[in-house]
């Protein structure tokens, strides 16, 4: 990583309090050039507090954004960090609107040449496209990474129409913490506690609204651009990676959106701007390249970056099983449309006798971290003991043949039998090496009830063969001579998928089932990317501790009540000090718990632990919740519980209790 201290323009930086039309004032900070003329304006909105939780990766960016010749400006949604108002569900209409109304007050701003872009990675993606379709007249182009266009198939909530246990839960009890932090006395003053209190007073955990959507109705549509991608007027960069599970989103847009506005980038990444370098690399120059788009549509710059290809790709070489890969082997390609003309849909036909799928439901261990961040445990392991518990179909790719190189969304027929009116069935795609290793490809997943739509749930008919049609996740992989292309079937896939109270599996007809691989034929490309680089860091200490870290993910076996217990440390962050004096610390552990012949005892549990200290100002308050969701045959069973403290006074305490029906999920 390059480290860049001279720029073009010496850069400065203050911080402002933005006003809304309602009066409520959002806490912004701007980085602008020092120059008299104006400048076009770069937007990042989040609710992760840009004075400390995203403050180090602020850092790397909106400096250098500045010092390019762009007031960048970092602003905290209403009711987070040190901004005013309360807080709301992720991407509500009042977000969007508060989005809308700073996009026009950039543009206003003596500073501003009147032309505004917006960028973000995740929730700053998301909103970053949702903004773009209400269409505020001067935001001209966005850059979105790790975003989705489908807040119900393509989020943290649902996947194929089935709970995301793994997620879902996670994320909500994540928000539940992260809500929770106080406004900072340093840059919120006096008024800090009062507008803590009344914060707190408003919260309501998320995971009652989600759990109370289980089908894709009006509650999901607000927000999904899929809805409307007509409605996106300014120009769109969409950029993710394989180990991202919202990748699919960029080919959407690619093919959605028109040509001349549109562009699309796919690496190797995990979760994280593609500049970072964190595994699984290689890095590009992300900020040069998105530096060209705004060149381009926000300083009118004559340069060739809307004459690159449609969508650039890495597609990845075979690979050894890991948890983690510092750098993955394989190449960029480019295709000028999507769907591409170099890519063919090949069908593989299933062979063999009707087989019972009725998989342990602790099967899915083994399947990584949704939201892969670059940390060590990140990954999925080696599959065999995966396959083990799954219907395994292997198609060889011949030793003296030519590799396969798939590039898009696999996609399969099963021809299932079912015992039970619910259920789900989950498709692997692994790459199996002669050694019998097996590397996870990509995967997806199909709730019963969803197998017409998601939008509605029906359920399956007891004893009758239908075919269930769905895609896997898009990926780009290449399998190589003497390797097979391997396609694992499993009734269970805990805890990504949270388990139907039947889960009685189901029996596959292999010859009227199939997969259709998206083969693409070999290309000479040319793909180059400058060297990652980034302005100096912020200059946040981590300090050694004497104790000693727990592992990152557990697996726990109780042999005698064939219960497992999968343990997960997030290490968001731990404990760090901050150049102003801030001392930050976070601890969090998820746990999901089942017995393997039981999907009633389905059971997930994240617990936080966030203290805030600024010893000079005497200021130490803590935020500790438990969330846990339990079920029987007909419900979802929530518990929450908030403790909030200055020093040793509870300021506030509060628990929820809630039973959800199961409608669908």
């Amino acid at each position: 990583m390059k480290i860049r201290t001279a720029f073009p323009y010496e850069t400065t930086h203050e911080d402002v309090r933005i006003p809304l039309p309602d009066g409520t004032k959002l806490y912004a900070r701007i980085w602008r050039p020092v120059t008299d003329a104006p400048v076009p304006a770069l937007l990042e909105y989040l609710p992760y507090r840009l004075s400390d939780w995203t403050a180090p990766r602020d850092w790397q960016r909106h400096p250098w954004y500045a010092g390019h010749g762009y007031a960048s400006v970092r602003v905290d949604v209403r009711g987070h960090g040190n901004s005013e108002g309360l807080p709301g569900d992720e991407y509500d209409a009042v977000e969007l609107a508060d989005g809308v109304a700073v996009v026009h007050w950039l543009a206003e701003q003596p500073w501003c040449t009147g032309k505004v872009g917006m960028f973000g990675i995740s929730w700053g993606g998301f909103n970053s496209l949702q903004i773009a379709a209400l269409a505020p007249e001067p935001l001209k182009a966005i850059v979105t990474v790790c975003s989705t266009d489908d807040r119900y198939d393509n989020d943290v909530h649902y996947m194929g129409g089935s709970v995301l246990a793994v997620d879902m839960h996670a994320w909500a009890a994540t928000m539940l913490a992260f809500v929770c932090r106080p406004p900072d006395p340093l840059h919120a003053g006096e008024e800090w506690r009062r507008l803590w209190l009344r914060r707190l007073e408003a919260v309501d955990p998320f995971i009652h609204t989600w759990l109370a959507h289980q089908t894709r109705d009006a509650y999901w549509k607000h927000g999904s651009v899929c809805e409307d991608y007509g409605a996106i007027g300014a120009a769109v960069l969409a950029v993710g990676g394989w180990h991202d599970p919202y990748r699919d989103t960029v080919l959407r847009l690619v093919e959605h959106l028109p040509q001349d506005r549109v562009r699309g980038i796919i690496g190797p990444w995990s979760h994280q701007y593609p500049d970072r370098g964190l595994p699984p690399g290689p890095a590009i120059g992300f900020l040069q390249e998105t530096l060209r788009w705004w060149d381009h549509h926000l300083k009118g710059v004559d340069n060739d970056v809307m004459a690159e290809p449609l969508l650039r790709s890495w597609i990845s070489a075979s690979h050894p099983p890991a948890t983690v890969y510092e750098e993955l082997p394989g190449r960029w390609v480019t295709d000028p449309a999507w769907p591409s003309p170099h890519v063919t849909p090949v069908t593989y036909a299933f062979q063999g006798d009707p087989v019972v799928v009725d998989s342990p439901q602790q099967t899915g261990l083994d399947a990584g971290r949704f939201f892969p961040f670059g940390n060590d445990a990140d990954l999925p392991p080696d599959q065999r003991e995966e396959d083990a518990h799954s219907a395994c179909f292997d198609f060889p790719v011949p030793a003296d043949g030519q590799p396969i190189e798939i590039l898009g969304r696999p996609k399969v027929s099963l021809s299932l039998t079912t015992p039970a009116p619910t259920g789900q069935v989950i498709a692997r795609l692994c790459d199996v090496a002669p050694d019998g290793s097996s590397t996870l490809v990509t995967r997806g997943a199909l709730n019963f009830s969803a197998r017409y739509g998601r939008d509605r749930a029906v359920e399956a008919q007891v004893g009758e063969t239908e075919d269930f049609v769905f895609e896997l996740n898009g990926i780009g992989h290449t399998f190589p001579p003497g390797h097979r292309v391997r396609l694992a079937i499993s009734s269970a896939y805990w805890p990504w998928i949270w388990p139907q109270p039947d889960a009685a599996g189901f029996t596959l007809t292999p010859t009227a089932s199939n997969l259709t691989l998206p083969v693409r034929r070999p290309t000479a490309d040319a793909v180059e990317w400058q060297a990652p680089e980034q302005s100096e860091p912020l200059g946040v200490v981590t300090p050694a501790t004497l104790e000693e870290p727990r592992p990152e993910r557990l697996v726990v076996r109780d042999v005698a009540k064939g219960e497992w217990r999968l343990e997960v440390d997030p290490r968001y962050g731990g404990t760090r000090v901050y150049p102003d004096g801030l001392e930050f610390t976070e601890d969090a552990l998820e746990t999901y718990t089942i017995t393997e012949d039981d999907p009633l005892t389905a059971h997930t549990r994240s617990d936080w632990s966030i203290r805030l200290h600024r010893p000079e100002l005497a200021w130490n308050v803590t935020v500790d919740s438990r969330s846990e969701i339990t079920c029987d045959a007909d419900a979802f069973l929530t518990s929450n519980e908030v403790v909030c403290k200055e020093g040793d006074e509870v300021l506030f305490h509060r628990t929820w209790e809630k039973r959800i029906p199961r409608t669908a999920g």
